[in-house]
């Protein structure tokens, strides 16, 4: 008798037997792929990070740390430490210093930062460092302290020259402001709280900053590199080592990252009329200004002095000052500074605006009174 066929059932079976281990595999590629996919990704940011830690050896990173040392061999030399004395009068017996005497001393030291400019011991710093002084001290960075004579200061823009008798000093150059923008990198130099040559390094967070200290003749830079007290008068470089402004405010008490700095354009202007004139000329044409009523750019006079430039050029109250020598005048703050930057005798052009047409006045920019 022949037995039956099992083919069906054994290849049933292995069927069975297939599916189960197919299942197994399946799941064990499951479970283990994250881990592999992961392995992989973690190789390959590895052979990432090895590529460029290798890279910044050779090239990136290592240049950039060199142009920090450079700046601060570059500039470092011609920064210096000023102190600024004063004598102070404290009474001590009322009665006895109505009679002449029960009167004592004291002196009060004032410590700030200056820059080389000339390398015959001309020194630029601030104003407010050295206002009302009895003596000033220049310390340079070889260790060298000198007396040091004020040749005159400008307190609009608190703004100092000093001279020392040093000859063949290392110098500092300046550079043109106009052309900074909002992110460049700069890098401040000074001594704040007392330590000589400190560098700080931070960004250009903003330019044209006008109504900082309430003076409508001051305009800065604003930067988030750590400025101190004792920085005052120290520069402000931009990667090649230009001064860009000198260090002058800080908002708040210190290192809340919004510093100030007078643009060097205004600094090297200032300076150069110093030590030819022993103070500053600016211009003036006698108008007074207030926005434009729509909200727009421009400024609108208000009132002309009698026989001022401006009366002389026709100006009247009404009229529209949209831009002056070319360039256009947002406010009538920037108009101020516009006017008073320009060069005493010279001619400008003013666009103005009246009645609805516009025309362009040419104007003779007159001497500013002191007592303004």
């Amino acid at each position: 008798m022949t037995p039956p066929d099992r083919a069906p059932l054994l290849r049933s079976a292995d069927v069975r037997t297939l599916v189960l281990f197919s299942g197994l595999v399946v799941l064990v590629v499951l479970l283990a792929w994250p881990s592999f996919v992961g392995r992989l990704h973690y190789a390959r940011t590895r052979a990432e990070l090895r590529a460029i830690r290798d890279a910044a050896k050779v090239a990136e990173l290592s240049s950039v740390g060199k142009l920090f040392t450079t700046l601060a061999r570059l500039v470092g030399p011609a920064v210096v430490n000023v102190t600024a004395k004063r004598r102070i009068v404290i009474v001590a017996d009322e009665i006895a210093a109505l009679r002449g005497g029960g009167l004592t001393g004291a002196t009060d030291e004032v410590v700030g930062s200056g820059v080389v400019v000339a390398a015959d011991g001309v020194v630029v710093t601030n104003y407010h460092v050295v206002a009302r002084s009895d003596a000033i001290e220049v310390a340079l960075a070889d260790g060298r302290r000198f007396a040091a004579d004020l040749l005159g200061a400008d307190a609009a823009t608190d703004l100092a020259v000093l001279r020392i008798d040093a000859r063949d000093l290392p110098t500092a150059q300046w550079g043109d402001s106009d052309t900074v923008e909002v992110g460049e990198m700069v890098w401040a130099f000074g001594n704040p709280f007392g330590l000589e040559r400190t560098l700080t390094y931070g960004i250009v967070s903003g330019i044209g900053r006008r109504g900082v200290v309430g003076n409508p003749l001051q305009e800065f830079l604003q930067t988030d590199a750590s400025i101190n007290p004792g920085n005052s008068g120290g520069p402000l470089v931009d990667v090649h080592g230009h001064v860009m402004g000198i260090t002058t405010a800080i908002v708040g008490r210190s290192n809340t990252g919004i510093g100030f700095a007078i643009p060097s354009n205004t600094a090297r202007v200032v300076s150069e009329q110093i030590l030819a004139n022993g103070h500053v000329e600016r211009g003036y044409v006698g108008m007074a200004l207030r926005p434009v009523a729509t909200g727009g750019p421009g400024a609108e006079v208000v009132a002309v002095e009698k026989d001022s430039p401006a009366a002389l050029a026709g100006l009247v109250p009404g009229d529209v000052v949209r831009s002056f020598d070319g360039d256009e005048v947002p406010d009538p703050a920037a108009l101020v500074l516009m006017l008073t930057r320009a060069r005493v005798g010279t001619e400008a052009s003013l666009e103005v605006e009246r009645g609805g047409t516009t025309r362009t006045v040419p104007i003779r920019i007159g001497r500013r009174p002191r007592d303004l």
